[in-house]
């Protein structure tokens, strides 16, 4: 059975990497050895051939995950300010970071960010920052003490709203309030490894000034891999959706 997906870290973790020997499969270069195939591979028949292979499940271009945005002003979610996904998502995260930074031309404030799969398979990246931030430390802390993380279970992000008033007139905004359930495991272990074999992050957000305050599964990027260079097939390879 050969394997068509070539998974990729960063060039510190590159010398450890190993690698298949069958003569008729691609090199898969991975942070360490290959104890087990990835949960995110599944079998796939090739069109042309007919031959079953492994794809995998996911779709990513490294530092650019597709682009999630919570608009706090109207309570909605969207897809880079265009699709709209309603008021509120539910995910298993994969990698997330929160951290303090200048991004966005929007000043130095406290951010957290979250990558999780979308129900095709893509990769995505979604942003919060204020009193939201504040609402997903809520959710951590318990996860903590119960002995899991964000990626042991299906988050679910809700835009709840707020009024204040000043001067006499009312303002309305929404904030992101956060909850949990289960999740399968055999979801939880494809993120997991997806995560392990693939360097996670946003090029827009990085700046490597940030000051981290907690992370998990977040690649920061070598100083080489923050240019941006036009994608090339022999360069980053484009796991197949399935």
């Amino acid at each position: 059975m050969s394997t068509k997906v070539k998974a990729q870290r960063s060039a510190t973790t590159e010398a450890g990497a190993a690698s298949t020997t069958a003569p008729e499969a691609p090199v898969f270069t991975l942070s360490g050895p290959i104890t087990a195939v990835p949960a995110y591979l599944t079998e796939k028949a090739d069109e042309a051939t007919g031959e079953v292979v492994q794809v995998s499940r996911f779709r990513y271009l490294p530092g650019h995950p597709r682009q999630v945005r919570f608009d706090a002003k109207a309570g909605q979610f969207n897809i880079g300010g265009t699709v709209p996904l309603g008021n509120s998502l539910s995910f298993i995260p994969l990698a997330w970071r929160v951290f303090q930074d200048d991004i966005l031309n929007m000043g130095r404030k406290l951010w957290a960010e979250l990558f999780f799969a979308d129900e095709k398979g893509a990769i995505c990246a979604v942003l919060f920052h204020g009193y939201s931030v504040e609402n997903l430390y809520r959710l951590i802390e318990p996860l903590f003490y119960d002995d899991l993380t964000l990626a042991d279970v299906v988050v679910k992000v809700t835009a709840e709203k707020k009024q204040t008033t000043k001067d006499g007139k009312t303002a309305t905004y929404y904030i992101a309030q956060f909850s949990y359930e289960a999740a399968d495991a055999a979801e939880v272990a494809a993120r997991r490894d997806f995560a392990r074999d693939f360097p996670i992050w946003r090029a827009e957000t990085y700046t490597g000034n940030a000051d981290l305050r907690i992370q998990h599964a977040y690649t920061a990027p070598a100083e080489d891999d923050t240019k941006d260079p036009e994608p090339a097939a022999e360069q980053v390879p484009l796991p197949i959706a399935a």
